[in-house]
C-alpha cells in the first residue's frame, strides 16, 4: 500500500502515546487512517514482533516508524524485509541495558503489570542486526538532551544513515508534530496531500 506506516511504539509505552495520537490525528485528516496501523505491542518482544509482521503483511511495503525500544524492533524488521525506517530516538542493543530493570514493570499508559525475566533479555538479543548501511531506507532522528538514552550510542551505530541530530530536547521527541511533513515524504504521501495542515497546532 503506497504511503502506509507502521507506527512501533516504545517500551511500556502504548498507542495512547503523543507521538502516536498526532500522527493518527493527522493520518485521518487526511483521509489515510486505513494506511496506518499502531498496533499495541505486547511486552514480550517474540510476541511483539509477530504482532508487527502481520501488521506488516497487512500494509504491504510500510515505512516502519519507530521509538525507543520500537526503533529497535524497526530496525530489525527494516532489514529482514528490506523496508523503509525511520527511528526516533531508538534504542540500541537493549538487552544489554536491561539487567538493572529485571522485575515488575508497569506500562505508563495502560497501568498493565508484568514481570520483565531474562527470557525477555534473550529474546531482545535475538532480534540485534548488524548496523544499516543503507543511508536511502533509513532516518535516525535524535535528540541530545534524551534523558533515557545516551544518543550518541545511536549517533555511532547509525552512522552511515540519514541522521538528523537536534540540540536539546528529551527522551519523547519534542517537536514530533513539526516534523511530520518530512516523514510523511519519506512514507509518500506527497505536499499537495498535506500542505493544507498547520503542523504547528497540533
Amino acid at each position: 500500500m503506497s504511503g502506509s506506516i507502521l507506527y512501533i511504539h516504545g517500551f511500556n509505552s502504548a498507542p495512547s502515546s503523543k507521538k502516536a495520537c498526532q500522527l493518527v490525528g493527522v493520518m485521518d485528516r487526511l483521509g489515510l487512517g486505513d494506511q496506518l496501523q499502531v498496533p499495541a505491542l505486547h511486552h514480550h518482544p517474540r510476541e511483539a514482533i509477530g504482532q508487527l509482521e502481520q501488521a506488516i503483511a497487512r500494509l504491504g511495503r510500510p515505512l516502519l516508524v519507530g521509538s525507543s525500544l520500537g526503533g529497535y524492533y524497526a530496525t530489525h524488521l527494516a532489514e529482514r524485509h528490506g523496508l523503509k525506517a525511520l527511528l526516533i530516538n531508538p534504542a540500541v542493543s537493549p538487552h544489554r541495558m536491561f539487567d538493572g530493570y529485571l522485575g515488575t514493570q508497569k506500562n505508563l499508559y495502560t497501568e498493565e503489570t508484568w514481570e520483565l525475566t531474562h527470557d525477555h533479555v534473550t529474546a531482545l538479543a535475538e532480534l540485534e542486526v548488524s548496523a544499516p548501511q543503507d543511508p536511502e531506507r533509513f532516518q535516525v532522528w535524535l535528540q541530545t538532551a534524551d534523558e533515557t538514552l545516551d544518543y550518541r550510542l545511536a549517533q555511532q551505530y547509525y552512522r552511515a544513515c540519514a541522521l538528523r541530530i537536534q540540540a536539546g530536547g528529551d527522551h519523547s521527541f519534542q517537536g514530533f508534530a513539526g516534523q511530520l511533513p518530512a516523514l510523511l515524504s519519506f512514507a509518500g504521501i506527497g505536499p499537495d496531500v498535506y500542505q493544507a495542515i498547520d503542523f504547528t497546532a497540533l
